[in-house]
């Protein structure tokens, strides 16, 4: 019944609590035995023989009953010990034997559930059980050659049945002693199987618990990564566009006054995008306390045209293509996609020089969607490979297993690819 796992593990020792239920439980079975003896005495019936003296059979009660105060400390030694005194006090004929069989069941069971050591806890088990049975092969061999040499002349007298009396009580005795013992070592075994496995559910659940507590770390590290890559995104774009166009109108304020309108309009219609922007976010935030349809939808790969009007509105040549036939695509990759403009966008606002051209290419491929994004610009020497942006964009494209390029053209300017493949559902016929 034992396991190789459970071979390792050793039961910890009884706490106070369990040593004081032993030791008020050694007393009181001591007191019992004790009762017991003398209602034997009462009965006159010595089934053992003639017996000792009454202060020896009442040492005798007290050395059975009185190491089950220790069972649990010292299972071995109390086992021994209980063992001993119990064969003893039956050789010397000390009629009382009910309570005593009790503490001996009592002290096998407890060496089987509470041995730290498995090995020693089953070799002086079974060395117990074996001398139990030697002692009664012994003590038969005795006594029944005494009542074969002068039987009483009514012994068996209403005995009944096909096997011979005195055999019929030899297998009987050997039969409740066979069940006696196997209970005793059986139950104790279960017991201790019963603790390991207690004591393996509890560091399951220890081990559990300290799981959750990493995971609900690792998703609020990764919502405060997500909403840090959304306010970038947000923020930067059109913070970037509205510096651009803030710079337009300083320079043309005084000899174009109607470009210069036409600038702080277009300051004024990215600073009230990026507030709805801004506001949506919040919406998502909060949208476990609000029904579904009552938060706006995010930004998606349809919405990238309005980027490109804005790019358009700075100055920059700019223009959108679209290839392959337009499927639906799930949220989160539109999302990204949109992103992923939005922030190439920014990129060249912020750090190409004299960037006039801007071109953006959606691609709708057979298993995936390429976002292509160029530019004419120089660079100012001021990109980070770092960045918050470019390290946003590398998450959005990962999370979704595809491929990201960022890097200066051959031909001059700055390219942003990415392939974010698409599900098995969403994927067009090549």
């Amino acid at each position: 019944m034992d396991t190789a796992a459970g071979t390792h593990w050793r039961r910890p020792g009884p706490t106070p609590t369990q040593q004081r239920r032993d030791l008020i439980v050694g007393l009181a079975v001591t007191v019992l035995a004790i009762t017991s003896l003398t209602l034997t005495r009462g009965t006159g019936v010595f089934l053992l023989g003639p017996p000792p003296s009454f202060v020896e059979q009442l040492l005798w009660a007290v050395a059975v009953g009185l190491p089950l105060i220790w069972r649990r400390r010292f299972p071995v030694t109390a086992t021994l010990v209980i063992s001993v005194a119990f064969v003893a006090a039956q050789a010397r004929s000390v009629p009382e034997t009910r309570v005593t069989t009790g503490v001996l069941f009592a002290a096998i069971y407890t060496l089987g559930a509470w041995g730290q050591d498995r090995r020693l806890a089953r070799r002086v088990r079974i060395g117990v059980i074996a001398a139990m049975f030697g002692w009664l092969g012994i003590w038969y061999s005795v006594n029944l050659g005494n009542l074969l040499a002068d039987p009483p002349p009514d012994a068996f007298a209403d005995a009944a049945g096909p096997i011979p009396p005195l055999v019929a009580a030899l297998l009987s005795d050997a039969l409740f002693n066979i069940l006696f013992f196997g209970f005793a070592y059986f139950f104790g075994e279960i017991a201790w199987l019963a603790a390991r496995r207690e004591h393996e559910l509890q560091a399951q659940a220890e081990e559990l618990r300290r799981s959750q507590a990493e995971a609900r770390e690792h998703a609020v590290v990764g919502e405060r990564v997500r909403i840090a890559r959304e306010l970038h995104d947000v923020v930067a774009h059109h913070v970037s566009v509205m510096g651009v166009q803030a710079a337009a109108c300083r320079r043309v304020l005084d000899r174009d006054p109607a470009k210069a309108r036409t600038a702080l309009t277009a300051v004024e219609e990215s600073a009230r995008t990026a507030v709805d922007e801004l506001r949506r976010m919040l919406g998502v935030l909060r949208a476990r306390n609000q029904e579904p349809d009552t938060v706006e939808p995010p930004a998606g790969i349809s919405r990238v045209a309005t980027v490109i009007e804005r790019a358009r509105e700075i100055g920059l040549r700019a223009t959108l293509g679209v290839y392959g036939d337009p499927v639906p695509i799930p949220e989160s990759i539109s999302q990204a996609a949109y992103r992923i403009v939005q922030e190439a966008v920014t990129n060249t606002l912020k750090h190409a020089v004299a960037a006039t051209t801007l071109d953006v290419r959606i691609r709708y491929l057979a298993h995936e969607v390429e976002v292509d994004v160029t530019d004419d610009g120089r660079s100012s020497g001021t990109t980070n490979a770092d960045g918050v942006g470019l390290v946003g964009m590398r998450e959005r494209v990962a999370a979704h297993g595809g491929t990201l390029e960022v890097g200066p053209r051959a031909a001059g300017g700055w390219r942003v690819r990415t392939r974010l493949p698409l599900p098995l559902t969403e994927r067009p016929a090549a």
